[in-house]
């Protein structure tokens, strides 16, 4: 087994690992012990950290993945990491001195709508130096073919030390202000843990010297900087901007709906680890009628996986809603439009692998950052008059014009098209699933409910991709393991 599918395998593991964590910690623990008010303001900060991130990095993470190979000599090498490892700076110091100047006038209108926020809302830019840094240590070790650890420290670690901060809230260890400066400092163990797994894979020399090819540096990062947070801020802005208009426990019930909806796009995560480097090499070696069948089936692939779990969330979203506390009982609609969201993604399969690997990226980036504007005048409309469902509609209408501008762009300038007839026959499946079994619930009790239900769904669904031989390769999947219990 090659070092790539190897790592991609233990990757995806890591992932669900971490994924699974994060529901305990999110669906139960968060709601049952910390209440609205503080998840909320947990929400908020984490989500301001993840959009300063790629502005505090500088591209770094990216930049030095990109450039790593071009350097022949290990003098050369360490250079470039020393440059690498002070370029974040050059945003960092005139960021972090803005922020200290003109605190009040940033924090304003967060904190006049919400005062609760404001003894937390400095650790904004604290933790997204955290995550910047812990970023550009992760690719250090990436560009050294060990990602494993990194994927461990990000997804696995952080979750659970955020789960014994909630343990220890609940038996009353801390208290739940504590806590949020806890989560800060869980992303610090992050960092040092990252950092001491990097220098223990490659001991940096530091070598105090600008590369000579340090314009095409800087305007790559300049460039990674913009994309990133075009990335970002469609995912998180919507939980920064719905404190300045409704109270900040709302977005509380808005992350575990979101929490929920996201499980959806979780396949799509493991698959692009596996089939990215697959897409680049086809393009590089301009192989386009093995990179179209790629697409096709990627995207077909994705839409019976991600499509399975979407249907498994929506016929079953009531019962789940009754888990967790009543107070987080406003959510269901927002699932519904996440999802969504999340399923348009999914659709394209590998579409976002194939435009990053084109000389035509840049102009899909300018698409990205009208989109984003779109975005907040969408949540400026609309929080005020629905609340937290008007940010997920906002979220859904955003999604869909920047997707449907990608898919655009991929058809005409590149003649590689997802969809075949087998996408309508799956859609049929997924509304046929739903209508027959969301408004059928059974008289038990919650969690046997949910079973039951999925379980039917999933015999239905799987019969259905099976005899309408919607994906081959899941087809293939299915006889390899009914030709093992011996029913094939």
């Amino acid at each position: 087994m090659g070092i790539v599918q190897s790592q991609s395998i233990k990757n995806t593991i890591i992932t669900f690992l971490g994924f699974g964590i994060g529901a305990i910690n999110a669906l139960f623990l968060y709601t049952t012990f910390l209440g609205k008010l503080h998840y909320g303001i947990v929400a908020t900060v984490l989500s301001g950290a993840n959009i300063m991130m790629p502005i505090m990095a500088f591209g770094a993470q990216n930049t030095l993945i990109r450039f790593f190979s071009y350097y022949k000599n290990q003098k050369e090498r360490d250079e470039f990491l020393t440059f690498m490892l002070i370029l974040p700076l050059a945003l960092i110091i005139p960021l972090g001195l803005g922020f200290y100047f003109f605190y009040d006038n940033i924090s304003h209108s967060w904190i006049k709508e919400n005062p609760t926020l404001k003894p937390f809302f400095w650790l904004i830019p604290v933790i997204g130096l955290f995550m910047a840094y812990f970023e550009v240590f992760y690719a250090w070790a990436k560009v050294h073919m060990k990602s494993v650890t990194g994927n461990f420290i990000s997804e696995v670690l952080v979750r659970l030390i955020v789960m014994l901060l909630l343990i220890a809230v609940q038996f009353n260890w801390i208290a739940k202000n504590t806590f949020v400066y806890g989560v800060a400092l869980a992303y610090f163990a992050q960092l040092i843990g990252m950092k001491l797994y990097a220098i223990s894979v490659k001991m940096p020399v530091l070598r105090f010297v600008i590369p000579k090819n340090v314009k095409e540096i800087i305007l790559y990062s300049l460039f990674i900087i913009v994309s990133g947070g075009v990335a970002v801020m469609l995912v998180d802005f919507d939980k920064v901007m719905i404190p300045q208009y409704k109270d900040i426990g709302q977005n509380a019930l808005y992350a575990v709906a979101i929490f929920i909806s996201t499980v959806i796009a979780v396949p799509s995560r493991a698959m692009t680890q596996i089939i990215a480097p697959i897409t680049a090499k086809l393009m590089v070696e301009n192989k386009h009628d093995e990179l179209n069948d790629l697409y096709k089936k990627s995207a077909i692939n994705l839409q019976v996986i991600g499509g399975f779990i979407m249907i498994l969330i929506f016929v079953n979203i009531k019962e789940m809603y009754h888990l967790i506390p009543k107070d987080y009982s406003g959510g269901i609609l927002v699932v519904f439009l996440i999802g969504l969201s999340k399923f348009y993604d999914v659709l394209l399969g590998n579409n976002n692998s194939i435009i990053v690997n084109t000389k035509h990226y840049k102009t899909v980036l300018l698409f990205g950052v009208f989109t984003v504007a779109l975005m907040i005048i969408l949540n400026m409309i609309f929080i005020p008059l629905y609340g937290i469902e008007g940010s997920a509609f906002a979220t859904l209408i955003t999604v869909m014009i920047y997707n449907t501008i990608k898919l655009f762009f991929v058809v005409k300038k590149m003649d590689l098209y997802p969809f075949t007839n087998k996408t309508l026959e799956s859609f049929g499946i997924l509304a046929l699933c739903f209508l027959l079994f969301y408004f059928w619930d059974f008289p038990f009790y919650t969690i046997i409910n949910i079973g039951l239900k999925s379980i039917l769904v999933g015999v239905l669904y799987a019969f259905l991709n099976y005899k309408l031989k919607i994906s081959d390769d899941i087809n293939t999947i299915i006889k390899d393991n009914l030709k093992k219990v011996k029913l094939l």
